[in-house]
This record gives structure tokens, C-alpha cells and sequence, in this order.
């Protein structure tokens, strides 16, 4: 989608200004019934760029292909000219005072923030419920959820609000809702893209990425932010981006792909288990070669999970309390000390969710729990990242199922935490390792409702990962 934008933007069949105001349009067309916008970017700044585009055209110069195409970003990536709330109260009023590394390079490249779009509170979900302000519907049934926290980026992309948004994927935020409004999600490798001007969630397991539509925009999204940043210190400078890597051809005749036996047990939802085997046949039928495998210590992923990422959340979250990022207390009489001050804010302007994964994280880092509990999951964690490694010697991708169930309805799963977050479990597996990993849309259930498939690679294959879902794309059709 993005290359044939590109294409008609060069060949003068649609012009930048109109191609953005033709997003704009149908933002207020559709986005009054899926809501997965918090918030828009100045429209005479967008039409500004746009017309800086058009000239350079007019002019016969040579655009980027990015230049001039239109995009969304999460609400927890900073961007001059907009507020940046997280989807929380407590930064409600915040504005934006630099453009995170990855919005700085697609602006450098020509592409055209849009606005902000909807997400669980600091990322804090698996169906953007969580969200301070509203709910964000899922385009292929508005009476179901478009999965968490990236919900408002995918609804976005799905209904054809922006060619392509930003999401970011802590324990399956990219993936997750990619799988369940029917677009593509990726998730890099741990520190090939930066995170510099991303609010933080947990900072060990945080990256950003792009929704599209199609793995080729993925490829091409990926490959504009990707790479080395002074900002940040866990960003990569290897040969993961050199121009060898990239252009290498990719053949499934050649390709061995595991299937884990432990995604395709007990708890997978049977519509979703029986798509899946059809597709992988599909796979199979191509000329690849299938190979069942094990990954005994995936059971413990999720566990895990939710040990190390509120450990980190209860640290990240420490620098919110009502007083530097603003204050969300309109009058405060009763306030007697800084104590009540930091109590009061953080109170009124967390959410539920976001409380309850502070208290957990304070808890499991506390004197006598920390080693129990903390140091304990760190363990675990090497377990699971050398799981992978060992099965990769085996295969060359894992295809597994992105998420256990079907797009849920809104509000379905709301009282029931643990069916919430296990949501995450085909998921976070590949946070907790850094592995690669891609959602892509690959059947519909009888009720019309989208099915993900996920590919999981070694850590730092991400363009042999995105070379292997094209080609899986095809083969889908």
C-alpha cells in the first residue's frame, strides 16, 4: 500500500495535500464510531508539509518513499505540536517538548503525522479498555475489542484512517491487536529500533514497530527507523541493517519451520487451532518443511512476565507524581505536605490497572520478596531466552498462534483478570528472549472475525523474518 501511494504521488495521479486530506476526511468520517484517535495533529501544519512535498514534485525532484504519506503513532511516543497522555489521567494535559528518534526520523523523511491514537493506560492491557478517556472498537465488529494496548493504532490502520501506524510491544501490544482487527504487527528484535521519547512501561522488554497492512509496509516502516541511537543506549548498531542482509533473497523451499507442540495445546480456542493447522499446511504444500518442536519452558513465560514487567513499571512510574509533568489537583485545600500531594495525584490520575501493576511491582522489588521473586524471574528469563536459542538451531522460524481466542466483546473479560492477561501468552515469549516476531492476518472464523498467525526468528534476523512473512503472505493470499 505504501509503495503504490508512492507510486501515484510520483506519477502526479494524487497529489500530497489531497492524499492528507483524504485521511483527514475519513478520520471524521469513521472515527466518531471506533474511536482510535486521542487526538489530532494541527491540520495547517499537516497541509503545510504536504505542500512542501508537492512542490519538490512539481520541481522533478526525487522523494523519499515515505515523503508525503500519512501515518498514526500510539500515545506514548512524544511528537512536537501534540499532547502525549499515555492514555492516562495524570498526563492528561502533558505537550510534547521533543519528537521521540523514530517520529524525528519518519519526519525527516517526509511522512506526515496524522495524530495520536488511543491505547491502554501506559500500555497497560490487552483490549483497550484500560484507556482514561474511552474505548477504542474494533472495525470488524464494533461491539468487540481491537485487542491492547496498540488498539487504537491497529483500528486505525484497519479502517483505513492512516497507510500505517506506530505501536509499541511490551509483552504483545504490536501483535496482539494486529491479530485481532485483521492487519500486520511487528515486532523487532530488542534494540533495532530506538526507544528514546517512548514513555516507558518496562524498559528491558518496550519496542516500537509499525501496524500496516501489508508485511512489505512493515518492511519498509521498519527499515526508516530502525538503527543506532546516541539517545539510547540499548539501541543496536550491528549488522542486522547492512544493505547485504537486507537484499538477500529469501526462498521457502528452503525454510524449516517449527511448530512448538506447547501453543497448540490446552487453552488455544479451537476455531483459531483449526485455521492455524490449515494455513500451516498451505506453508507446507509450498515446498517447506515442517517440523514439530518443543519449547518446555514456555509455560513459564507468562509468570514471568508478570514478575519482571511491574518490577519495571513501579520504577518508570515513580517519576509521575502530580508535580513535575503537572498536576491533575484543580484546587487543593486539603493538601498539608508533598506526601499528600504524591499520594493524591497519583491516586486520582492512575487507573486501576496501572495501580495494581504498581503495587505488584513494589512488592516483588521489596526488601525479603526481591530475591523470591525478582532475581528469581531474571532466572527464569535466561531459561527461556536460551529455549529459543537452542530450538533455532533446529528450525529457521517458529509458527505459532498470536493470540488464544477470537477479538472478545467489550467488556467480556473486564472482571476477569487472569483470562485478560492470558491474552499475552503466545506472545510474551518473544519479549521476554528479544526474538523477532510478526502477526499476520492469515483466516477469518465463520463469524467473519480476523485470525493471526505469528512467526517468531532468531534474535536479529528481522529482515529474514520479514522476507519469510511476505512470502508466507502470498501463499495466504
Amino acid at each position: 500500500m505504501i509503495n503504490e501511494l508512492h507510486q501515484k504521488l510520483i506519477n502526479k495521479e494524487i497529489t500530497a495535500v489531497e492524499l492528507a486530506n483524504g485521511y483527514l476526511s475519513k478520520i471524521q468520517e469513521k472515527d466518531k464510531e471506533i474511536n482510535a484517535f486521542i487526538s489530532l495533529a494541527d491540520k495547517e501544519t499537516i497541509l503545510k508539509q504536504a505542500e512542501q512535498v508537492d512542490e519538490k514534485i512539481e520541481k522533478g525532484k526525487e522523494i523519499n518513499i515515505l515523503e508525503g504519506i500519512p501515518f498514526a503513532a500510539k500515545d506514548n511516543m512524544l511528537a512536537l505540536g501534540t499532547k502525549t497522555t499515555a492514555g492516562s489521567k495524570i498526563l492528561e494535559n502533558y505537550e510534547s517538548i521533543f519528537d521521540a528518534t523514530v517520529i524525528q526520523k519518519l519526519r525527516n523523511q517526509g511522512a506526515i503525522l496524522l495524530g495520536k491514537t488511543n491505547m491502554d493506560e501506559f500500555a497497560m492491557g490487552s483490549s483497550t479498555e484500560n484507556s482514561a478517556f474511552f474505548t477504542t472498537k474494533n472495525p470488524c465488529d464494533l461491539e468487540r475489542v481491537p485487542g491492547g494496548s496498540s488498539g487504537g493504532s491497529a483500528a486505525a490502520v484497519k479502517s483505513e484512517m492512516a497507510p500505517f501506524a506506530l505501536g509499541s510491544d511490551t509483552g504483545g501490544s504490536i501483535r496482539q491487536p494486529a491479530s485481532f482487527c485483521g492487519v500486520v504487527g511487528f515486532k523487532p528484535s530488542y534494540g533495532a529500533v530506538s526507544r528514546y521519547g517512548l514513555v516507558a512501561m518496562a524498559s528491558s522488554l518496550d519496542v516500537i514497530s509499525p501496524l500496516t497492512r501489508t508485511a512489505e509496509d512493515a518492511e519498509i516502516v521498519f527499515k526508516s527507523i530502525a538503527g543506532k541511537d546516541p539517545m539510547d543506549s540499548t539501541s543496536l548498531d550491528l549488522p542486522l541493517f547492512s544493505e547485504e542482509i537486507q537484499n538477500t533473497q529469501f526462498r521457502i523451499q528452503n525454510t524449516v519451520f517449527g511448530v512448538p507442540k506447547e501453543y497448540f495445546g490446552p487453552g488455544l480456542d479451537e476455531t483459531v487451532k483449526k485455521h492455524l493447522e490449515e494455513t500451516i499446511k498451505k506453508i507446507e504444500s509450498q515446498g517447506a518443511q515442517i517440523k514439530e518442536v518443543s519449547l518446555k519452558m514456555s509455560p513459564y513465560a507468562l509468570p514471568c512476565y508478570y514478575i519482571i514487567m511491574p518490577a519495571e513499571v513501579s520504577a518508570n512510574l515513580a517519576r509521575f507524581d502530580g508535580i513535575r509533568y503537572g498536576s491533575i489537583l484543580k484546587s487543593q485545600p486539603s493538601v498539608a505536605n508533598l506526601r499528600d500531594i504524591y499520594f493524591k495525584s497519583r491516586g486520582k490520575g492512575f487507573g486501576a490497572e496501572v495501580r495494581r501493576r504498581l503495587v505488584l511491582g513494589t512488592y516483588v522489588l521489596s526488601s525479603g520478596y526481591y530475591d523470591a521473586y525478582y532475581k528469581k524471574a531474571q532466572q527464569v528469563r535466561r531459561l527461556i531466552t536460551e529455549d529459543f536459542n537452542k530450538v533455532f538451531q533446529e528450525v529457521d522460524f517458529l509458527l505459532t498462534p498470536t493470540s488464544p481466542t477470537l477479538p472478545f466483546k467489550i467488556g467480556e473479560k473486564v472482571d476477569n483478570l487472569l483470562a485478560m492477561y492470558l491474552s499475552d501468552i503466545f506472545t510474551v515469549g518473544a519479549n521476554i528472549s528479544g526474538v523477532p516476531a510478526i502477526s499476520l492476518p492469515c483466516a477469518k472464523s465463520e463469524n467473519n472475525l480476523p485470525i493471526g498467525l505469528q512467526i517468531i526468528g532468531p534474535y536479529l534476523s528481522d529482515y529474514s523474518l520479514l522476507k519469510a512473512a511476505k512470502s508466507i503472505e502470498d501463499i495466504i493470499g
